[in-house]
């Protein structure tokens, strides 16, 4: 009898397990992909020092701690104009959004409140005076759809489409299935076309105009343990 009494007991232990495997799964199943994505100032800050521009210009871009997997639409850039006598323009329309695992350039797009023109029309310069920093939210022309209702243009699609890579070739199969299992990060980065004059100088479309720098802003996106998700973790 106590044989017997043993028996069932390692069974129902057994089937214990096996319940709590399952519904431990289950959960890690249900949680939803968290991903990071990390601005690589120290990138910047060296080639504002390759071209002398590091008492002169500051670059920054404030990022949330993670994101759910395809959830953002738009990064928050900040340029500070750090000099005392010169006129820094942000040139939107030659600064321009890479995707390295794609290949892809496409087309900065500052965000507004009611954005109701034609996405092909050019974007003035933005002005940024001595000792003043300017902060603007910018995203890439591809991720916006336009109401039929308002007129307006919302962005509705994710920056970097990270679970659009299940749907490609071989490669990018295989490189969602890296990214997802924390073997790979992706990589895009900002080209932020900037233009520098004298302040009493001004800019006028095609005349005078200064000679732009390129600083290339890195970014890149790992793939967060499920760990992250649990609410102790969150604030980490």
């Amino acid at each position: 009898m106590q044989n017997n009494s043993s028996d069932q007991n390692l069974v129902v232990l057994t089937l214990y397990i096996i319940g709590v495997s399952y519904v431990f799964n289950r959960m890690i199943e249900s949680i939803d992909d968290q991903v990071k994505f990390e601005f690589k100032k120290g990138d910047v800050d060296e080639q504002l020092k390759e071209q002398n521009l590091q008492d002169q210009i500051g670059i920054s871009c404030k990022l949330k701690s993670s994101y759910p997997i395809d959830d953002l639409k738009d990064l928050l850039i900040s340029i500070e104009n750090k000099s005392e006598n010169i006129a820094v323009y942000v040139d939107w329309d030659n600064s321009s959004l890479v995707v390295e695992h794609s290949k892809e350039s496409r087309r900065v797009i500052r965000k507004s409140p009611d954005l109701t023109r034609d996405l092909a029309v050019p974007q003035s310069p933005s002005l940024i005076v001595p000792k003043k920093t300017l902060t603007e939210t910018v995203t890439s022309e591809n991720v916006f759809e336009r109401d039929q209702v308002t007129g307006t243009y919302t962005a509705k699609k994710p920056l970097i489409n990270i679970t659009g890579l299940k749907s490609g070739g071989p490669p990018q199969k295989k490189l969602y299935n890296d990214f997802i299992n924390r073997r790979k990060e992706l990589e895009f980065s900002l080209q932020l076309v900037l233009r520098i004059s004298e302040v009493r100088v001004g800019l006028v479309p095609g005349v005078n105009v200064p000679p732009m720098c390129i600083i290339n802003c890195p970014f890149t996106i790992r793939k967060l343990p499920w760990t992250y998700a649990l609410p102790w973790n969150k604030k980490k």
